[in-house]
């Protein structure tokens, strides 16, 4: 089987429907780093990411009967899966006793994590999400980016911000009916 050096999405879709080597390894090639980027912003560790990645890819390969093209892109698609998958291992039992019993010198930085974060943000940037989000107001910008980039819960939200829930909720949800119009234009 030879290589694909790039293909449509809904050939795309049927390849993995119809699970066609060539699309995972398209899917690999093509998402991957994007992938990468995201869970690492929500796990903060490079072992714990490569276990969650290799969970989504897993999940894709096993659940690409699921995707419905009249819900979404299929990107949005294995983006939600990344992301869950990352609070779901995140959240696991195991994860978290693990990292109470890490010494708290090795698992905090502050500082050195906002700039990480930032560094992520930016080498996933190449699907061009970065510009759509700076087209957001700033407060809508930043709801997205702590539930979407770093796993965080609209209650953790409210909390974290120090604003009540329902103005996270009000706001989230505005933000993201917003998004869904930028994203026609780019369309």
């Amino acid at each position: 089987m030879s290589p694909i050096h790039f293909i449509e999405e809904e050939t795309l879709i049927t390849l993995l429907k119809n699970k066609d080597q060539r699309a995972f390894n398209y899917l690999y090639d093509n998402y991957s780093g994007a992938l990468y980027g995201l869970a690492l912003r929500i796990v903060k560790s490079k072992e714990y990411t490569d276990e969650v990645i290799q969970n989504v890819f897993v999940k894709i390969w096993n659940n690409a009967n699921s995707y419905n093209a009249d819900k979404g892109k299929l990107y949005t698609w294995i983006i939600n899966i990344a992301r869950n998958t990352a609070i779901d291992y995140m959240r696991s039992k195991g994860v978290q006793n693990e990292l109470k019993n890490q010494s708290l010198p090795n698992f905090v930085d502050v500082d050195n994590k906002e700039k990480h974060n930032f560094t992520i943000l930016e080498s996933v940037d190449h699907i061009g999400f970065k510009n759509v989000l700076n087209e957001l107001k700033s407060e809508w910008k930043q709801l997205i980016e702590i539930a979407y980039f770093e796993g965080y819960t609209q209650q953790e939200i409210a909390v974290k911000l120090d604003i009540p829930l329902g103005t996270v909720k009000t706001r989230t949800r505005n933000a993201l009916i917003e998004l869904k119009e930028i994203l026609k234009e780019y369309k």
